[in-house]
């Protein structure tokens, strides 16, 4: 890509760039968008993991493009932002939150009393805390339930305890709204293939939701209904989900920038659509490392930059060969880093890394900028991030 990265160079340096920043590729998140389409179950509906892709007009171009008024959030913070910003959203929390947190929550934002929030709830302990406090304000909560499906990180761990759970909704349905079922299954794929294969780990996690699902439909009938979540995915799956499923809540968010630790043979049709962009501040011909001068001219030595910034979760990934300095040691505030003696790159051109994931790295900066390459001269767009 060495000529991408040569028009965005220029493109940024004709834009008065003077700041490390990060960008997102529209026409590549277009494609991706549209490669979603092209996947999506007709059977499933699309949720947008929140945090992501922190940025709410990011948010509001997917969700806008997709047709999707439903998210999947993970901290406190971010609910009411979304529940401001889409006044018709369906959130589903994506982990369970303590008591104070839904206490704090209602607290400060009473109006949403009755808002579609699915509070995540995992065992018997903290639903018996939800109950109460719904007692306590007269409110009715909805739960949806966690079920462990092999990635052994909580949730419900057996058909025993997920009966109890369901009783005690049932007991309650003026406090507990019971909205259906999330199950995890970001271990699909990870372990070794002489232990168990992608396609045989996946089977089992579908196999075990299923149990569920049929546990729910035969001893619980009057909580069994067509309008329940059902809710599954998550990036690194999602292909496998979009060929067969029993889920018909799909969940995904990473897929669409695709930063490094998402090149996954699932995930191969997508493109890497998030960087990082940094000034180079200095540069020399080699490494200049104190205390070891006899190193200082070696004809094989790589030319050496100090850019804005630096150890970043990311890679570095333009100039290609570009490595930071394993002597001289990591920095935040100017690192240096070696080029190939062949790059061509001088003071004020920028450095690009691609980050390994969009959740961190989007919150380390004020603005993602939306570039689009396809107007002269090319358009970048400020958005502002949930840190801002």
């Amino acid at each position: 890509m060495p000529d991408y990265f040569d028009g965005l160079n220029r493109d940024l340096r004709s834009a008065n760039f003077g700041l490390p920043i990060l960008i997102i590729d529209q026409a590549r998140l277009d494609a991706n968008l549209a490669q979603v389409k092209k996947m999506l179950p007709t059977t499933a509906r699309p949720r947008l993991v929140v945090k992501s892709l922190g940025a709410l007009a990011l948010l509001d171009y997917i969700a806008h493009d997709l047709n999707c008024n439903d998210f999947m959030v993970f901290h406190q913070p971010h609910l009411a932002l979304i529940l401001k910003r889409f006044p018709a959203a369906n959130v589903l929390l994506g982990k369970p939150m303590p008591i104070n947190t839904l206490r704090q929550f209602y607290a400060e934002h009473p109006e949403w009393a009755d808002a579609p929030i699915q509070w995540l709830t995992d065992d018997l302990p903290r639903l018996r805390q939800y109950l109460t406090y719904a007692q306590s304000q007269n409110i009715r909560l909805a739960i949806n339930l966690e079920i462990d499906i092999g990635l052994h990180r909580g949730g419900v761990q057996s058909l025993a305890q997920f009966r109890a759970l369901l009783a005690l909704i049932a007991q309650h349905p003026e406090y507990l709204k019971f909205t259906g079922l999330m199950g995890y299954d970001a271990h699909v794929g990870k372990l070794p293939k002489f232990i168990q294969s992608t396609e045989q780990s996946y089977t089992l996690s579908q196999q075990s939701y299923q149990s569920y699902l049929d546990c729910l439909q035969q001893e619980f009938v009057d909580l069994y209904h067509s309008d329940l979540c059902f809710n599954g995915a998550g990036s690194p799956t999602f292909a496998l989900h979009a060929q067969r499923t029993v889920c018909n809540d799909l969940s995904f968010g990473s897929m669409l920038l695709k930063p490094t630790d998402f090149n996954l043979p699932t995930l191969s049709r997508f493109q890497p659509a998030l960087w990082i962009a940094t000034p180079v501040l200095k540069k020399m011909p080699s490494s200049k490392i104190p205390g070891l001068k006899l190193l200082d001219n070696l004809p094989f030595r790589s030319q050496a930059l100090f850019i804005y910034g630096g150890k970043w979760m990311a890679d570095y990934i333009y100039p290609i060969g570009t490595q930071p300095n394993p002597i001289y040691g990591r920095s935040t505030n100017q690192e240096m880093i070696n080029i190939p003696r062949t790059a061509c790159i001088e003071v004020d051109d920028f450095v690009f890394l691609c980050p390994h994931q969009s959740e961190l790295v989007i919150n380390q900066f004020e603005q993602v900028w939306l570039y689009s390459s396809q107007l002269k001269p090319a358009q970048l767009t400020a958005w502002q991030t949930f840190q801002a």
